[in-house]
């Protein structure tokens, strides 16, 4: 009985050691253009709402709000550009759709 105890908190400990892994990004190429979507959080709020940080030819941009619903990006500085100009606004509500 001692002995179980004792290999259950062995591998209690070394899987408690094992590095954290990383959850995959998603990367796609659009118009000779590289983007991948590092993280994304969809709004408890509003659904149709995406808080994304996204990488477009190897340049990370801060977390912005991605709003499938209206078609547009709002930058960390309070700027606004449509989905038409806007490369990784299109990827990000293709891969979660509201």
């Amino acid at each position: 009985m001692m002995r179980g105890w004792v290999m259950g908190l062995l591998l209690w400990w070394a899987l408690g050691s094992l590095p954290a892994v990383a959850a995959p990004q998603f990367c796609r190429v659009v118009e000779g253009h590289s983007v991948c979507v590092l993280s994304l959080q969809r709004s408890a709020k509003n659904y149709w709402e995406y808080r994304a940080v996204v990488r477009v030819d190897d340049v990370v941009r801060p977390l912005e709000v991605y709003d499938c619903r209206d078609r547009l990006r709002y930058t960390a500085k309070g700027k606004t550009v449509p989905f038409v100009k806007e490369i990784a606004g299109a990827i990000v509500c293709r891969l979660y759709r509201p």
